[in-house]
């Protein structure tokens, strides 16, 4: 059930920047509020109150709202016009859709002069014999009556025929208070046998009338007894569960339809019935998922052989690169872009690397050791990544992906080198006849280069050889 608190008013005033001492219009429909409370005390400034479709029942606590001038209580559970004498602003007031009964109550608004507008339809009086001529009689400041003008003709007639319909209005009240007395009676019995029957178990009265006993509880406690053979069936066979689950929604949905055609009087007790009925699905409904929602295992990042492993939790994008000039490794982890840097927990291990994300853990094993030391992260300005760069040590550790190995330098491998370069060099031969020293400057003949169009092409002589050559004299040639 719903109360008036202090929060409840700040939120619907937003539009005040949620400063509720001189807040001038208020909306608390639809939240249902069982009692009129603190608005005297908290916003004394109200001109307009939007208190509709809710379940009050008695109207106080606003005789203190001098400059209120709308108020609105229809769709409550209201039996009498009461405590309103206060608001000296009142112009307007609708009670439409209530219980009020006691259509005399309309006299405690005859000090609030400026009253002009009325709505009482919908309600048990305004059914009554000159009930209409009774109001405008009794509230002579009134100019609309359930949104029709009242005319100075109708109420010379009504104040002529006041005594008579006085009389008949009487009567009418009372025969309803009576009746009304009996229902109140009846939902309190209902509502005794209802706690006595839900203190004693299971057994509850149905919508019906008839009562109903829940034979799931001893079977659930049977089946939980340590001693008892069936548990071990019971954990074994989850089908058996899921199938009783949807037996008891089957059960409680027969249950609210009957509920639901069943035919009762329209009383403030049957909104409240209604009210908890609704409650009562919803709390079943919650346990029921409560119950279906399978609690997760926490998320194994390393095996008990110590073994670290790959997970991606938060399901993000990434790359891991191997800068080799640097000799580092590189992850670029592409988080969120507008995501608080202070939900991202960065731990960097020899042999791997771990991300919390929001609490989601991105773990990622590194195909060579780091230094954990050296490493650093940044989140890039423009994308919002998360870049990782954790140099590398001398040595690779074999890991799931094989790995190059820097090739180790010994003595037998350097002579092998040498040898091999030995063989491959040409070796400058030196006559001692004609030089005792050798010539080293000219141990290369440069080429001499002309420019291209200096140059001349190279004559094509043809073999003589060609059985198809002929040398003519005459022809001049080729250039």
């Amino acid at each position: 059930m719903g109360r008036i608190t202090e929060d409840l008013i700040r939120r619907n005033a937003e539009h005040n920047d949620c400063v509720i001492f001189s807040l001038e219009e208020l909306s608390l429909h639809q939240q249902e509020i069982e009692r009129l409370e603190h608005i005297d005390k908290w916003c004394r400034d109200l001109k307009i109150l939007y208190l509709q479709n809710n379940l009050i029942g008695k109207i106080e606590n606003v005789s203190k709202l001098k400059k209120l001038e709308y108020l609105n209580l229809a769709l409550n559970n209201i039996e009498k016009i009461e405590n309103l004498e206060g608001c000296e602003g009142l112009t307007k007031l609708d009670l439409t859709v209530n219980f009020i009964g006691e259509l005399s109550s309309v006299k405690t608004l005859q000090g609030n002069i400026h009253l002009k507008e009325l709505f009482l339809m919908g309600n048990p009086c305004a059914d009554f014999d000159g009930y209409r001529q009774f109001v405008v009689a009794t509230l002579q400041q009134l100019k609309w009556l359930d949104g029709k003008e009242i005319e100075r003709s109708e109420r010379i007639q009504a104040l002529q025929n006041f005594p008579v319909v006085e009389q008949q209005i009487r009567e009418q009240e009372k025969a309803y208070c009576l009746k009304r007395a009996k229902d109140k009676e009846e939902a309190q019995r209902k509502l005794k046998e209802e706690e006595s029957k839900g203190e004693t178990g299971r057994i509850h009265t149905g919508s019906d009338g008839h009562r109903h006993v829940d034979i799931s509880a001893p079977l659930a406690n049977s089946r939980e007894s340590p001693s008892s053979e069936e548990s071990k069936d019971y954990i074994q066979a989850p089908e058996i569960q899921e199938r009783q689950c949807k037996g008891k929604e089957l059960d409680d949905r027969e249950d609210d339809l009957e509920f639901w055609n069943k035919p009762c009087l329209y009383t403030p007790e049957s909104r409240l019935e209604t009210l908890r009925h609704m409650e009562k699905q919803r709390r079943d409904q919650e346990r029921l998922s409560e119950k279906k929602k399978k609690v997760k295992p926490p998320r194994m990042l390393v095996t008990e052989d110590g073994r670290a492993l790959n997970v991606n939790e938060p399901k993000l994008d990434f790359t891991l690169k191997d800068d080799e000039k640097r000799n580092q490794i590189v992850l670029d982890l592409a988080v969120y872009r507008y995501m608080d840097t202070s939900l991202i927990d960065v731990d960097v291990q020899p042999t791997y690397v771990r991300v919390m994300v929001k609490g989601k853990p991105f773990q990622l094993v590194l195909p060579a050791e780091v230094k954990p030391d050296s490493s650093f992260a940044k989140r890039s300005q423009t994308t919002g990544h998360l870049v990782v760069c954790m140099p590398k040590v001398g040595e690779v550790i074999i890991g799931c992906q094989r790995t190059s190995k820097p090739v180790k330098s010994t003595p037998d491998s350097s002579r092998e080198q040498t040898s091999k370069r030995s063989q491959q060099m040409e070796k400058l031969e030196v006559d001692p006849s004609k030089r005792s020293i050798p010539d080293v400057a000219n141990i290369v003949q440069e080429k001499t280069y002309m420019p291209r169009r200096v140059r001349p092409e190279p004559k094509i002589i043809p073999s003589e050889e060609d059985p198809g050559f002929e040398d003519n004299p005459e022809v001049p040639p080729l250039i």
